[in-house]
């Protein structure tokens, strides 16, 4: 019986890894098959958006961490890549010295010292990803080692992104204000410049989903992954084996907040610009939906989820028929998808495999359904 849930098990990994390697490969391929630059920009943008959305997937899906302030991460690397290149800007976008235009126009002197740094390109990246980080670790921990759960997260995370929103918004002199930052430099990387409207920058995007894509599923897939779905099934009955419940839920918390970080830099880089909303509640709001549609126990069904809604949103907001009425159809679509597929457009993937095979998918459920027995090597403790 072991072995044939291994041989399950394995087969379900290897179909896993050709969909995913499938999907990464046709991402690549597209810009062979599109001479728009315009479209090229936009599915750029779509990329970056899946990507928060699959690290969304990492925290709320595999670990039951419902994260309302996910913009909170992608918005911080948003500024911190904005910042890097605002310094980098030509003269006529800045003021004497290379201080920033909107600082000019605060009447401020001279260059803070927390932009200084941001001179440094490896320092920009280096703060991208470790800032978010920092500040979901020192989040997690308040809140995991209090073993707050549910809604309360919930609502402690979107609390701590309306007030990182509003110290943007406040520090006008620093950050831009409403306007945020714009009139950006171009990045440049070991020699390439990265366009907006390039394919050099959508290869970039897409290289980048690729490595945090497999870097998640790899995670889960590990044993920590294993001890993540358990907590997020029974926190409790995995606590009395002995683990850290609270390190390894401030493990996924800050792994999602570093890829949402990642996000956030190439965002700036694909949109020329940072915005306060882009820590602003709506979008945060808007990659829970886009989690939700796509699935969020899957990290490829919420990074095709995001894709799919922003690119109906686009399309349906642009077209004539739909001008006035496309926020109606998008919210009717969003009401049956959680009605007839609570776990999303990836939900549909078992029921297909179950109706055309007989039922051997089931057997693959049931079998990773008893996560807490194959992570600790004991026998199984049934529900009562």
């Amino acid at each position: 019986m072991k072995n044939k849930m291994q041989k399950t098990i394995s087969r379900r990994t290897v179909i896993q890894l050709t969909v995913y390697i499938a999907v990464c490969a046709a991402i690549f391929v597209l810009p062979l098959f599109l001479d728009n630059d315009f479209l090229l920009n936009r599915y750029a943008r779509y990329l970056v958006l899946g990507m928060v959305a699959m690290a969304l997937s990492l925290s709320w899906g595999y670990a039951g961490i419902l994260n309302l302030g996910q913009a909170l991460s992608f918005g911080l690397g948003s500024y911190c890549m904005a910042m890097a290149l605002k310094l980098r800007t030509v003269p006529v976008h800045t003021g004497s010295g290379g201080l920033p235009d909107f600082m000019v126009w605060n009447n401020v002197e001279s260059l803070p010292w927390f932009w200084k740094p941001f001179y440094s390109m490896p320092f920009t990246l280096l703060a991208g990803i470790f800032v978010p980080v920092v500040i979901a670790v020192v989040l997690g921990w308040f809140m995991f080692r209090g073993r707050i759960t549910g809604v309360y997260v919930a609502i402690i995370t979107l609390a701590t992104l309306v007030v990182g929103n509003l110290l943007i918004i406040d520090q006008q002199s620093y950050t831009g204000g409403f306007n945020g930052i714009t009139d950006l430099a171009q990045l440049e990387l070991f020699g390439i410049e990265f366009d907006a409207y390039s394919k050099s920058t959508y290869y970039l995007v897409a290289i980048c989903l690729t490595f945090c894509l497999f870097g998640a599923l790899a995670v889960t897939k590990s044993k920590a992954g294993l001890i993540l779905q358990a907590i997020r099934d029974h926190e409790d009955r995995v606590r009395f084996f002995g683990y850290d419940v609270a390190a390894y839920k401030t493990m996924a918390f800050s792994f999602s907040a570093a890829i949402a970080g990642i996000a956030g830099m190439l965002y700036t880089v694909v949109m020329e610009f940072a915005s306060p909303t882009f820590l602003g509640v709506p979008l945060s709001l808007a990659i829970v939906i886009w989690c939700a549609v796509g699935g969020r126990q899957s990290l490829l069904g919420a990074l095709l989820g995001a894709i799919l809604v922003a690119g109906m949103e686009g399309t349906l907001s642009e077209s004539e028929i739909f001008l006035d009425t496309w926020n109606l159809v998008m919210g009717a679509a969003f009401v049956l998808i959680v009605l007839f597929l609570p776990n999303g457009l990836a939900g549909l993937v078992p029921l297909l495999r179950d109706r055309f095979a007989g039922g051997a998918g089931q057997e693959a459920v049931e079998t990773t359904a008893e996560s807490p027995a194959v992570l600790t090597g004991q026998k199984t403790v049934r529900q009562p």
